[in-house]
């Protein structure tokens, strides 16, 4: 008979990872090998991404924000070389959709930070939305066409324009370097430019790198494969949407969306999994 991990212990490891524990740290508590670990990760991820893509159908949004967080998988991007594949290694992006309202993630998606991305990810957001909603995002240029051809005029949409001043390098070169001006930019439909914003999807990005252990910048624990980042994403935004509660609206994302009426919880996810 195969040596399958017990369920108690299969919710121990994902607790563990999906609130910001490295693999190898998990396996030092658990006694639970590493390679199990992250075979445990993508399959419970693979069940995590197969229940959002099913529940997060029909929403009700009236803003939505978006932005990218920046990761790298094996190598970064100065160490790529000709013998790489290059859609494989290197810089990979989370674009990343926000309601404001509910705190909802809508849509998520990991690639290379292109117009093909960029169009998928806008896709796949229409996709999920039922009302004509106001967009937000910053002016990353591809953004702009795959707006346009996703949502034809069925949108309002605007996008922060932000001016940054030149950063010296050498020490405290890894501080961000300081905004200079900010604009409001009308692109499509009537915004209301006092409600655009990517204030708080920006701020999301803190909480993905405190939650997610392989974006930590300056350690070991970047993602060594693709399908490792991709299942690391699909398993933290399906538990901030449906597990974790949000201090500011009393319950988790989902719930104040509409999605669902109670909280699940990490046993449900590994038990879907299953």
């Amino acid at each position: 008979m195969a040596n399958v991990l017990k369920l108690d212990r299969q919710v121990a490891v994902i607790s563990a990872l999906v609130e910001g524990a490295s693999v190898r740290s998990i396996e030092r508590m658990t006694g639970v090998h590493r390679d199990t670990i992250l075979r445990l990760m993508i399959r419970v991820a693979n069940g995590c991404a197969a229940f959002s893509n099913q529940s997060l159908r029909n929403l009700d949004c009236d803003r939505i924000e978006m932005d990218e967080i920046w990761a790298y998988v094996g190598k970064k991007q100065r160490r790529v070389s000709d013998d790489d594949n290059r859609r494989l290694v290197g810089d990979q992006y989370t674009f990343v959709a926000l309601d404001p309202d509910s705190k909802l993630i809508p849509s998520w998606l990991v690639g290379k930070r292109t117009a093909d991305t960029t169009h998928a990810f806008v896709r796949d957001l229409k996709s999920r939305l039922k009302n004509r909603v106001q967009l937000s995002s910053d002016a990353f240029e591809p953004y702009l066409r795959a707006v346009e051809e996703v949502f034809g005029h069925d949108v309002d949409y605007a996008q922060i324009v932000k001016s940054y001043e030149e950063t010296p390098s050498g020490r405290g070169r890894y501080s961000p370097p300081r905004i200079v001006s900010v604009e409001k930019d009308e692109k499509i439909g009537y915004p209301d430019l006092d409600l655009v914003s990517t204030s708080l999807v920006e701020r999301q990005n803190l909480t993905i790198r405190m939650q997610v252990r392989r974006l930590t910048r300056l350690t070991n624990a970047f993602s060594k494969k693709l399908e490792n980042l991709r299942a690391a994403m699909d398993l933290h935004f399906t538990h901030y949407n449906f597990v974790r509660f949000h201090r500011t609206i009393r319950c988790t994302p989902a719930m104040e969306a509409g999605v669902v009426s109670s909280p699940v919880t990490v046993r449900d996810l590994v038990e879907m999994a299953a």
